[in-house]
């Protein structure tokens, strides 16, 4: 017989931004969920916000799998129709890294694209069940544009096709997501109406007709063109998950107008809204200000793994980024620092400790020291509370404090509950936070911190077997100011890092 879903007796509520506030999670397909997620435009290496997005949904597609969900997770691939500026106007971002290049730009993609790939990787992101790209959904997007044209929603000018946002909002509501009022937009932008093809600023791009110069162009009913760049997400989204679908997400950055635009696409070509949950990641800083590669106040993720920049004091590994950014609600504001990656390094490790001692406990007649019945269900309201790994990491160091306990002999525990706690534990911090365990992240961080360290133990052995005992403290202490801790035994030195 088979086992009933654990989402039929956890209750998890998540936070939809269109409603703003949190409500229970009702799919329109019982125990299935259909989630699309913005992607990367491909024109640049992948940047450490944009992890924490993809990393924060990746959380979610876990969680939601973990509780026996069936979940078709579509994440994109823009590769053609993202203006300079987010705009309708300006060079395609991926055809102006081409042109600098002098590569065609589906070189630019490619080469883009693997990295996006490698670094999620790394931080153990689960792949999406579907990764479409908009240069492959031309025909779909050109389809959506005539459902739109032909329900009133937009017009023609000069080979290009524009959204008609005042006629939507007659019947609508453009702005509900983000909260804007339109006739406040138009107010701040009056002046600029004069300056384009659209009937008013407010309009957005559904085709536009390519200038002779433009690389990236295909045919339509109305000219030779591109896509708008809103429209690729609506026709990828419906073509893969239906016209009504279950969770919409993305960066915080995306709300308005991308989000804005496809929510109004969405209505304008079917007649009803496209999705029932919007769910919106923060941002990151870094040292407390905006992170920012004009100002030079940025980090990459390549950065963090070699710990080549002046902005940490050391290599991080991977999974160890990734337990810090998880160490924050997806929807709060994330500053990184040196300082506070190495405390979540100390965290991490101790975490990976208690986990591997589990094998070593001695069970006992009884349970004292904490109910583990009730410590599990904690760290399901937790997650069931908007994903909310920070209370739940909290309470995995419940049971790491508990776990200490055991291995003191200060409390005690059944085989059955001993059981219940090891298979939630590595549950939680391996299924579902999707955390790797030490031994993979101290290989993570790379042969080059491994050789300097046994390099410092030889030099350390020789030292002491000169009777040089002050030069081998020294190198013993300084290692372990660092966090690396050097073990003698009778089979020689290793070392670990706390």
């Amino acid at each position: 017989m088979a086992e009933t879903p654990l989402y039929t007796h956890q209750k998890l509520s998540l936070y939809n931004s269109i409603s703003g506030k949190k409500e229970t999670f009702t799919p329109i397909t019982p125990g299935n969920v259909g989630m699309y997620v913005c992607g990367p435009t491909v024109y640049s290496n992948v940047h450490l916000g944009n992890c924490r997005t993809f990393i924060s949904f990746d959380l979610i597609y876990r969680y939601l799998k973990h509780l026996g969900y069936k979940v078709r997770y579509v994440r994109n691939i823009t590769d053609a129709g993202h203006l300079e500026s987010d705009a309708d106007v300006g060079e395609d971002k991926v055809a102006k890294k081409a042109r600098l290049e002098q590569l065609e730009p589906m070189e630019i993609v490619q080469r883009y694209t693997l990295d996006f790939h490698n670094v999620l990787a790394k931080f153990n992101t689960v792949p999406p069940s579907i990764e479409p790209t908009a240069t492959g959904h031309i025909v779909e997007q050109i389809e959506i544009i005539k459902a739109i044209i032909e329900n009133g929603f937009a017009y023609v000018v000069n080979g290009s096709v524009y959204f008609d946002v005042l006629k939507f909002n007659e019947s609508n509501h453009y702005g509900k997501l983000s909260g804007r009022n339109l006739e406040d937009m138009i107010t701040n932008t009056r002046e600029l109406a004069a300056q384009s093809d659209k009937k008013n600023p407010q309009d957005f791009a559904l085709w536009k007709k390519a200038e002779p110069q433009h690389i990236m162009r295909w045919p339509s009913p109305w000219s030779d063109g591109f896509p708008g760049w809103h429209l690729e997400c609506t026709a990828m989204s419906s073509k893969y998950l239906g016209e009504h679908f279950d969770i919409h997400g993305g960066g915080m950055d995306l709300k308005f107008p991308h989000h804005e635009c496809e929510i109004a696409q969405g209505e304008a070509a079917c007649g009803q809204s496209p999705v029932n949950y919007w769910m919106h990641a923060n941002m990151l800083t870094l040292n407390g200000k905006k992170m920012s590669k004009s100002t030079g106040n940025s980090i990459s993720p390549a950065e963090i793994f070699s710990g080549e920049t002046d902005k940490l004091s050391k290599a991080f590994a991977p999974t160890v980024a990734r337990f810090f950014m998880l160490q924050a609600h997806y929807r709060s504001v994330l500053d990184f620092s040196s300082e506070a990656l190495e405390a979540s390094e100390k965290g991490f490790y101790r975490l990976m400790d208690a986990v591997q001692a589990l094998p070593t406990i001695q069970t006992g007649s009884e349970t004292k020291g904490l109910d583990v019945s009730a410590w599990r269900q904690t760290c399901y309201d937790a997650m069931n509370d908007d994903f909310n790994s920070p209370i739940l990491i909290a309470k995995l160091f419940d049971a790491v404090k508990f776990i200490n306990t055991l291995k003191e002999e200060k409390a005690s525990i059944t085989a059955n509950d001993l059981e219940l706690l090891s298979t939630m534990l590595r549950g939680f911090v391996f299924d579902v936070l999707g955390l790797l365990d030490s031994n993979e992240a101290s290989s993570d961080i790379g042969d080059k911190l491994s050789g300097t360290v046994e390099l410092l133990i030889r030099l350390r052995a020789e030292a002491r077997a000169n009777k040089d005992f002050a030069t081998g403290d020294k190198i013993r202490d300084e290692l372990a100011d660092m966090g690396i801790q050097l073990k003698d035994g009778r089979d020689g030195t290793t070392f670990s890092l706390n």
